[in-house]
């Protein structure tokens, strides 16, 4: 009987470094990294939510984590190309540029699909790649810039609560939700509302080899679906992952081993 024992216990140290071996080399087999833009994109770490379950009620991209794995595909050799997932109504503009910036700088092909959702700042992610998949489904574009918020004005007043402005210069609390905002306040927020939606119009003319006029025309903070995205120069392909990987494979000249990084 121990003799038994030792050989079973012999059996399962071998079984479990096969399978080791086998998890490790599948892991290093990869020649495409697949990164996730899922979500409100951010710039930094957030933390996500969960509710009683342990089950995930908010998510959210965070630009520092994107980038890092894009630094991390660029500086291996193994990896052959980069395709981008997306699947978000957008987040901070800021967040979207360092992203899109960081793949139009990687120097290897970068393929982006979009599947329920590419809008907004996703969308400014995407114009950074070199090819953009979607499906006919996909909810595509919203090129616009928004301030809009809340305003608590008449929830205090029924609740009987009284706003005091403690402010050290003429415009410090703008924007306050607890007050109304004046014509003077909105003017100043929709100047600048106008030089980022002008900025990123420019950018998706610039990245999408679109003219100006006709992006500014689209740029309505509409979004539009795939098939019209493809029409409108929006996109370059219908498909979704499998035809990615199709594409990806005659891209690098070998069957797409994508390891999704988050």
């Amino acid at each position: 009987m121990k003799k038994l024992s030792k050989t079973y216990v012999f059996i399962g140290l071998i079984v479990s470094l096969v399978i080791l071996l086998g998890i490790f080399y599948k892991k290093n087999d990869c020649n495409v990294y697949g990164i996730n833009i899922h979500g409100d994109i951010v710039t930094y770490n957030g933390n996500d939510s969960y509710n009683d379950q342990n089950k995930l009620i908010y998510d959210q991209t965070s630009a520092d984590d994107v980038l890092n794995l894009i630094k991390d595909a660029n500086s291996n050799n193994d990896i052959k190309a980069i395709t981008i997932e997306i699947d978000s109504s957008g987040g901070s503009p800021v967040a979207g540029e360092e992203i899109m910036r960081a793949l139009k700088d990687s120097g290897k092909p970068t393929v982006a699909f979009i599947r329920n959702r590419g809008l907004s700042s996703a969308y400014l992610i995407a114009t950074g790649v070199e090819t953009i998949f979607a499906s006919q489904f996909s909810d595509v574009g919203s090129i616009g810039i928004t301030m809009s918020y809340l305003q608590n004005t008449e929830k205090n007043k029924k609740d009987g609560l009284t706003y005091i402005d403690l402010s050290s210069g003429k415009y410090k609390d703008s924007g306050n939700p607890n007050r109304s905002l004046t014509e003077e306040e909105k003017q100043i927020f929709m100047r600048d509302v106008k030089i980022s939606h002008d900025y990123f119009v420019g950018l998706v003319s610039e990245n999408r080899n679109l003219d100006i006029e006709m992006v500014k025309k689209l740029a309505d903070g509409s979004s539009i679906n795939g098939m019209g995205a493809l029409k409108e120069g929006l996109i370059d392909k219908i498909g979704i992952l499998p035809d990615v990987e199709n594409f990806l494979a005659e891209k690098i000249g070998t069957t797409a081993e994508i390891c999704w990084q988050n």
